[in-house]
Protein backbone atom coordinates (compact mmCIF):
# COMPACT_ATOMS: atom_id res chain seq x y z
CA UNK A 1 0.00 0.00 0.00
CA UNK A 2 1.67 3.12 -0.95
CA UNK A 3 1.64 6.15 1.25
CA UNK A 4 1.20 9.51 0.50
CA UNK A 5 4.75 10.68 -0.02
CA UNK A 6 5.43 8.18 -2.37
CA UNK A 7 1.88 9.39 -4.61
CA UNK A 8 3.64 12.83 -4.33
CA UNK A 9 6.74 11.98 -5.74
CA UNK A 10 5.76 9.82 -8.41
CA UNK A 11 3.48 12.70 -9.62
CA UNK A 12 6.42 15.25 -9.70
CA UNK A 13 5.40 17.68 -7.53
CA UNK A 14 8.51 17.43 -5.32
CA UNK A 15 10.41 18.46 -7.71
CA UNK A 16 8.86 21.70 -8.69
CA UNK A 17 10.21 23.40 -5.34
CA UNK A 18 13.75 23.73 -6.93
CA UNK A 19 12.10 25.52 -10.15
CA UNK A 20 10.96 29.03 -10.38
CA UNK A 21 7.17 29.13 -10.99
CA UNK A 22 7.33 32.93 -11.47
CA UNK A 23 9.06 32.06 -14.68
CA UNK A 24 5.24 30.91 -16.05
CA UNK A 25 4.30 34.18 -16.48
CA UNK A 26 6.73 35.61 -18.80
CA UNK A 27 7.01 32.51 -20.36
CA UNK A 28 3.65 32.90 -21.57
CA UNK A 29 3.87 36.68 -22.20
CA UNK A 30 7.30 36.09 -24.71
CA UNK A 31 5.75 32.87 -26.35
CA UNK A 32 2.27 35.21 -27.48
CA UNK A 33 4.23 38.00 -28.29
CA UNK A 34 7.08 36.23 -29.66
CA UNK A 35 9.09 39.61 -29.13
CA UNK A 36 11.27 40.40 -26.16
CA UNK A 37 10.06 44.11 -25.62
CA UNK A 38 6.50 43.24 -26.06
CA UNK A 39 6.27 40.32 -23.55
CA UNK A 40 8.26 42.76 -21.17
CA UNK A 41 5.95 45.67 -21.56
CA UNK A 42 2.85 43.17 -21.16
CA UNK A 43 4.34 42.11 -17.73
CA UNK A 44 5.46 44.78 -16.12
CA UNK A 45 9.60 43.97 -16.48
CA UNK A 46 12.28 45.74 -17.81
CA UNK A 47 14.01 44.43 -21.44
CA UNK A 48 16.92 43.25 -19.65
CA UNK A 49 14.99 41.30 -16.58
CA UNK A 50 12.83 39.95 -19.44
CA UNK A 51 15.81 38.52 -21.75
CA UNK A 52 17.29 37.01 -18.49
CA UNK A 53 14.32 35.46 -17.80
CA UNK A 54 14.64 34.01 -21.44
CA UNK A 55 17.54 32.81 -20.94
CA UNK A 56 16.46 30.57 -18.14
CA UNK A 57 13.44 29.33 -19.26
CA UNK A 58 15.51 28.40 -22.21
CA UNK A 59 18.42 26.49 -19.85
CA UNK A 60 15.09 24.65 -17.86
CA UNK A 61 13.01 23.49 -20.66
CA UNK A 62 16.52 22.94 -22.97
CA UNK A 63 15.03 24.72 -26.00
CA UNK A 64 15.36 28.24 -27.79
CA UNK A 65 11.76 28.96 -27.37
CA UNK A 66 12.04 31.67 -29.68
CA UNK A 67 14.38 31.59 -33.27
CA UNK A 68 15.45 34.69 -35.06
CA UNK A 69 15.33 34.15 -39.13
CA UNK A 70 16.25 37.86 -40.79
CA UNK A 71 13.76 40.08 -39.60
CA UNK A 72 11.59 37.37 -38.38
CA UNK A 73 10.75 35.98 -35.22
CA UNK A 74 9.17 32.44 -34.78
CA UNK A 75 8.07 29.92 -31.99
CA UNK A 76 9.58 26.47 -31.57
CA UNK A 77 7.40 23.41 -32.00
CA UNK A 78 8.05 23.10 -28.44
CA UNK A 79 6.84 26.57 -27.52
CA UNK A 80 4.35 26.03 -29.41
CA UNK A 81 3.17 23.49 -27.27
CA UNK A 82 3.84 25.11 -23.96
CA UNK A 83 1.17 28.23 -24.57
CA UNK A 84 -1.89 26.37 -24.02
CA UNK A 85 -1.50 24.37 -21.15
CA UNK A 86 1.22 26.90 -19.49
CA UNK A 87 -2.22 29.68 -20.00
CA UNK A 88 -4.48 26.96 -18.57
CA UNK A 89 -2.01 26.45 -15.42
CA UNK A 90 -1.78 30.14 -14.25
CA UNK A 91 -5.76 30.86 -15.11
CA UNK A 92 -5.96 28.09 -12.63
CA UNK A 93 -3.52 29.40 -9.93
CA UNK A 94 -5.41 32.57 -10.60
CA UNK A 95 -8.49 31.28 -9.51
CA UNK A 96 -7.28 29.06 -6.44
CA UNK A 97 -5.27 32.54 -4.54
CA UNK A 98 -8.55 33.87 -5.69
CA UNK A 99 -7.69 36.67 -7.54
CA UNK A 100 -10.47 39.16 -8.59
CA UNK A 101 -12.87 37.85 -11.53
CA UNK A 102 -11.76 39.24 -15.24
CA UNK A 103 -11.83 42.86 -14.97
CA UNK A 104 -12.09 44.28 -19.02
CA UNK A 105 -11.24 47.78 -17.39
CA UNK A 106 -7.81 46.95 -16.26
CA UNK A 107 -6.63 43.53 -18.23
CA UNK A 108 -3.72 44.43 -20.58
CA UNK A 109 -4.05 40.58 -22.42
CA UNK A 110 -3.99 39.83 -25.90
CA UNK A 111 -6.98 38.74 -27.17
CA UNK A 112 -6.19 36.59 -30.01
CA UNK A 113 -9.17 35.44 -32.92
CA UNK A 114 -9.03 33.33 -36.04
CA UNK A 115 -11.40 34.12 -38.45
CA UNK A 116 -10.75 34.43 -42.26
CA UNK A 117 -10.13 37.56 -44.11
CA UNK A 118 -13.94 37.68 -45.19
CA UNK A 119 -15.35 37.65 -41.78
CA UNK A 120 -12.16 40.23 -40.33
CA UNK A 121 -13.63 42.51 -42.72
CA UNK A 122 -17.30 42.01 -41.76
CA UNK A 123 -16.57 41.86 -37.90
CA UNK A 124 -13.15 43.55 -37.49
CA UNK A 125 -13.72 47.14 -37.61
CA UNK A 126 -16.34 46.93 -34.86
CA UNK A 127 -14.82 44.52 -33.20
CA UNK A 128 -12.05 46.36 -32.81
CA UNK A 129 -13.72 49.40 -31.71
CA UNK A 130 -15.84 47.65 -29.12
CA UNK A 131 -12.81 46.18 -27.34
CA UNK A 132 -11.27 50.27 -27.04
CA UNK A 133 -14.28 51.03 -25.03
CA UNK A 134 -14.56 47.80 -22.76
CA UNK A 135 -10.78 46.81 -22.68
CA UNK A 136 -9.02 49.95 -23.54
CA UNK A 137 -5.50 48.35 -22.36
CA UNK A 138 -5.91 45.00 -24.07
CA UNK A 139 -4.50 44.55 -27.79
CA UNK A 140 -6.92 42.65 -30.15
CA UNK A 141 -4.33 40.27 -32.28
CA UNK A 142 -6.67 39.11 -35.50
CA UNK A 143 -5.16 35.55 -37.20
CA UNK A 144 -6.50 34.85 -40.92
CA UNK A 145 -6.89 31.67 -41.58
CA UNK A 146 -8.22 29.70 -44.80
CA UNK A 147 -8.75 26.07 -44.09
CA UNK A 148 -8.60 25.25 -40.47
CA UNK A 149 -6.54 22.56 -39.23
CA UNK A 150 -6.89 20.59 -35.80
CA UNK A 151 -4.30 23.25 -34.91
CA UNK A 152 -5.73 25.91 -35.36
CA UNK A 153 -7.95 25.85 -32.54
CA UNK A 154 -5.15 25.82 -30.09
CA UNK A 155 -2.26 27.17 -31.11
CA UNK A 156 -0.78 30.37 -31.97
CA UNK A 157 -2.47 31.80 -28.30
CA UNK A 158 -5.76 31.43 -29.80
CA UNK A 159 -8.76 32.16 -27.98
CA UNK A 160 -11.25 32.02 -30.09
CA UNK A 161 -11.84 30.37 -33.97
CA UNK A 162 -14.88 31.88 -35.93
CA UNK A 163 -15.20 29.60 -39.21
CA UNK A 164 -17.83 28.86 -41.28
CA UNK A 165 -20.40 26.45 -40.86
CA UNK A 166 -18.85 24.26 -43.91
CA UNK A 167 -16.30 23.56 -41.74
CA UNK A 168 -15.75 20.90 -38.93
CA UNK A 169 -14.39 21.08 -36.06
CA UNK A 170 -13.32 19.15 -33.28
CA UNK A 171 -14.87 20.90 -30.50
CA UNK A 172 -18.24 22.30 -29.30
CA UNK A 173 -19.27 25.54 -31.54
CA UNK A 174 -22.04 27.78 -31.20
CA UNK A 175 -23.66 30.12 -34.12
CA UNK A 176 -22.13 33.71 -34.27
CA UNK A 177 -24.94 34.97 -37.37
CA UNK A 178 -26.18 33.50 -40.08
CA UNK A 179 -25.19 34.63 -43.61
CA UNK A 180 -26.91 33.72 -46.80
CA UNK A 181 -25.96 34.38 -50.21
CA UNK A 182 -26.90 37.19 -52.89
CA UNK A 183 -26.02 38.14 -56.32
CA UNK A 184 -23.65 40.72 -56.63
CA UNK A 185 -23.10 42.41 -59.60
CA UNK A 186 -21.60 46.02 -60.94
CA UNK A 187 -23.98 49.19 -60.67
CA UNK A 188 -23.42 50.00 -64.55
CA UNK A 189 -25.15 46.43 -65.15
CA UNK A 190 -28.62 46.70 -67.54
CA UNK A 191 -31.00 48.01 -64.57
CA UNK A 192 -33.89 45.67 -65.86
CA UNK A 193 -31.84 42.85 -65.54
CA UNK A 194 -33.03 40.24 -62.53
CA UNK A 195 -30.57 38.36 -60.28
CA UNK A 196 -30.64 35.20 -62.69
CA UNK A 197 -30.57 37.45 -66.34
CA UNK A 198 -26.85 38.42 -64.20
CA UNK A 199 -26.16 34.81 -63.36
CA UNK A 200 -26.98 33.79 -67.23
CA UNK A 201 -24.63 36.93 -69.36
CA UNK A 202 -22.43 38.74 -66.93
CA UNK A 203 -19.09 36.97 -66.74
CA UNK A 204 -18.21 35.72 -63.54
CA UNK A 205 -15.37 36.59 -60.68
CA UNK A 206 -14.66 33.52 -58.76
CA UNK A 207 -12.70 32.09 -56.38
CA UNK A 208 -9.85 29.84 -57.86
CA UNK A 209 -9.77 26.71 -55.70
CA UNK A 210 -8.90 23.17 -56.12
CA UNK A 211 -12.36 22.75 -54.00
CA UNK A 212 -15.88 23.13 -55.80
CA UNK A 213 -16.52 26.83 -55.35
CA UNK A 214 -19.75 26.98 -53.21
CA UNK A 215 -22.51 27.30 -54.50
CA UNK A 216 -22.06 26.56 -57.91
CA UNK A 217 -22.87 23.00 -57.99
CA UNK A 218 -26.92 24.64 -56.81
CA UNK A 219 -26.45 26.81 -60.23
CA UNK A 220 -25.46 23.28 -61.54
CA UNK A 221 -28.81 21.60 -60.66
CA UNK A 222 -30.61 24.42 -61.90
CA UNK A 223 -29.24 23.97 -65.30
CA UNK A 224 -28.25 28.15 -64.44
CA UNK A 225 -25.77 28.48 -67.84
CA UNK A 226 -22.80 30.76 -66.75
CA UNK A 227 -19.35 32.06 -68.02
CA UNK A 228 -16.14 32.27 -65.70
CA UNK A 229 -14.66 35.13 -66.45
CA UNK A 230 -12.16 35.71 -63.77
CA UNK A 231 -10.88 33.53 -60.76
CA UNK A 232 -9.10 35.31 -57.82
CA UNK A 233 -7.20 33.40 -55.15
CA UNK A 234 -8.64 36.14 -52.31
CA UNK A 235 -12.53 35.54 -51.39
CA UNK A 236 -12.24 39.05 -50.40
CA UNK A 237 -10.98 40.59 -53.47
CA UNK A 238 -14.23 39.23 -55.22
CA UNK A 239 -17.04 41.95 -54.84
CA UNK A 240 -13.90 44.55 -55.29
CA UNK A 241 -13.44 43.47 -58.64
CA UNK A 242 -16.64 42.82 -59.42
CA UNK A 243 -17.62 46.66 -58.73
CA UNK A 244 -14.96 48.05 -60.24
CA UNK A 245 -14.13 45.70 -63.15
CA UNK A 246 -17.81 44.25 -64.06
CA UNK A 247 -19.13 41.09 -63.44
CA UNK A 248 -21.52 39.31 -61.34
CA UNK A 249 -20.12 37.05 -58.30
CA UNK A 250 -22.03 34.86 -55.55
CA UNK A 251 -21.35 36.21 -52.09
CA UNK A 252 -22.18 36.26 -48.58
CA UNK A 253 -24.84 39.27 -47.79
CA UNK A 254 -22.80 40.81 -45.02
CA UNK A 255 -19.68 41.35 -47.03
CA UNK A 256 -21.39 42.40 -50.20
CA UNK A 257 -23.34 44.83 -48.05
CA UNK A 258 -19.84 45.99 -45.88
CA UNK A 259 -18.17 46.20 -49.38
CA UNK A 260 -21.35 48.41 -50.26
CA UNK A 261 -20.00 51.10 -48.29
CA UNK A 262 -16.76 51.38 -49.91
CA UNK A 263 -17.67 51.23 -53.60
CA UNK A 264 -20.97 51.39 -55.84
CA UNK A 265 -21.96 47.51 -56.03
CA UNK A 266 -25.00 46.21 -57.17
CA UNK A 267 -26.65 43.76 -54.73
CA UNK A 268 -29.70 41.24 -55.81
CA UNK A 269 -31.40 38.15 -53.23
CA UNK A 270 -30.65 34.79 -55.15
CA UNK A 271 -33.50 33.64 -57.94
CA UNK A 272 -33.85 30.17 -56.00
CA UNK A 273 -33.20 28.89 -52.49
CA UNK A 274 -29.45 28.44 -51.49
CA UNK A 275 -28.39 27.12 -48.23
CA UNK A 276 -27.50 29.18 -45.56
CA UNK A 277 -23.39 30.31 -44.52
CA UNK A 278 -23.63 30.69 -41.01
CA UNK A 279 -20.66 31.83 -38.80
CA UNK A 280 -19.88 29.85 -35.81
CA UNK A 281 -17.39 30.53 -32.82
CA UNK A 282 -15.04 27.26 -31.16
CA UNK A 283 -13.55 28.53 -28.03
CA UNK A 284 -10.13 27.27 -27.25
CA UNK A 285 -10.63 23.97 -25.57
CA UNK A 286 -7.55 24.75 -23.22
CA UNK A 287 -9.10 27.74 -21.99
CA UNK A 288 -9.96 28.28 -18.11
CA UNK A 289 -10.59 31.68 -17.58
CA UNK A 290 -14.77 31.16 -17.66
CA UNK A 291 -15.26 35.07 -17.02
CA UNK A 292 -13.06 36.17 -19.61
CA UNK A 293 -14.61 33.79 -21.97
CA UNK A 294 -18.18 34.99 -21.08
CA UNK A 295 -17.12 38.72 -21.24
CA UNK A 296 -15.52 37.96 -24.95
CA UNK A 297 -18.60 35.86 -26.56
CA UNK A 298 -20.81 38.50 -24.87
CA UNK A 299 -17.95 41.44 -26.82
CA UNK A 300 -18.75 38.87 -30.39
CA UNK A 301 -22.23 38.37 -30.41
CA UNK A 302 -22.30 42.38 -29.82
CA UNK A 303 -20.23 42.94 -32.95
CA UNK A 304 -22.10 40.59 -34.72
CA UNK A 305 -25.61 42.04 -34.62
CA UNK A 306 -27.09 42.03 -38.41
CA UNK A 307 -27.10 45.00 -40.63
CA UNK A 308 -30.26 46.47 -40.65
CA UNK A 309 -31.56 46.65 -44.14
CA UNK A 310 -32.01 44.50 -47.04
CA UNK A 311 -31.04 44.75 -50.26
Amino acid sequence: MSDAGEGTTGSGLDRLGSVNLNLLVPLLAILEERSVTRAAERVGLTQPAMSHALQRMRRLLNDDLLVRHGNDVTVTPRGLELIAPVRATLERAAQVVNFPSFDPAADRRVITIAMTTSTAFVLGPRLSRLLRERAPHATLRIRTITVPSASTFTEHGVDVVLLSEAFTSPYPRERLYDDRVVVVASTDTPPEADALDLLTTEPHVVVDSERRVFPYAVLDEHEVTYRVGLLVSDFLLVPYLVARGGGVALLRYRVAAEMRTLVDLRIEEAPFRLPGLGIDLVFNPHLADQYFMAWLRQLLFEAARPCPTRP
